[in-house]
């Protein structure tokens, strides 16, 4: 049986940690409209929440744009998010808690997102979340976007473990799939999206208020090994 110690918790942070889903799409909105581009509301959750600027930039304008086009054009996309969500900073319910607790009990907890540095930062400030964290990925640590595997296999590396050894809290269908191509047990948040969006999670859960319970469902995954 694998003891919490030897078990990392990774967390998602958009619509994970914060419920800013609706602040992604009405900053990707004005972003568009800025640039003279049309977005879907379905388009949005199925094709760009969860994934790199990088990646989406490239999806809306093509392969034309240069990196210090993807990189200037990010940031004004994240400043006006910034902006808009700033005063009105909302973490998932009972996620803070749940982090606390989790450390308290012994487990490692570690943030793996597609997010830039600066809402990093800005999130974990708004949150009261600064230095809770062994562990942070942001998207300047990897070179493909979700679905690839590569920010869970990144952070489980940087935490000493093996990806079985993590598991995965999730809102987004590219991050669960890239948790699950990664080997982790994947815990689906349906913030972002209805249960039956994200059943094919290990286990799907509304928010983070009942942390016995998922704690025990937890060890119950690990107590054969």
């Amino acid at each position: 049986m694998i003891s919490a110690k030897e078990c990392a918790l990774v967390f998602d942070m958009d619509g994970v940690i914060v419920e800013n889903h609706e602040w992604h799409f009405k900053a990707w909105l004005e972003f568009c409209r800025r640039h003279g581009l049309q977005l879907s509301e379905e388009e949005f959750y199925t094709k760009i929440f969860g994934g790199t600027n990088h990646d989406l930039l490239i999806r809306l304008f093509g392969n034309t744009l240069t990196e210090s086009d993807i990189q200037r054009m990010g940031e004004e996309k994240e400043a006006v998010y910034r902006e808009m969500y700033g005063p009105h900073v909302v973490p998932v319910t009972g996620v803070v808690e749940f982090i606390r607790s989790s450390k308290a009990e012994g487990f490692s907890v570690a943030l793996a997102t597609s997010a830039p540095a600066s809402n990093v930062s800005f999130t974990l400030c708004h949150t009261g979340l600064q230095g809770m964290f062994e562990v942070i990925v942001e998207s300047s640590q990897v070179r493909h976007g979700k679905p690839h595997p590569e920010i869970y296999l990144k952070a489980a590396s940087l935490l000493q473990l093996e990806p079985r050894q993590c598991v995965v809290f999730e809102d987004s269908l590219p991050g669960i799939e890239s948790a699950v191509i990664a080997g982790c047990k994947v815990i689906g948040v349906s913030t972002t999206l209805p249960a039956n969006r994200i059943a094919h999670a290990n286990h799907v859960i509304n928010d983070f208020t009942e942390f016995r319970k998922i704690i025990s469902i937890i060890r119950s995954w690990y107590s054969a090994m």
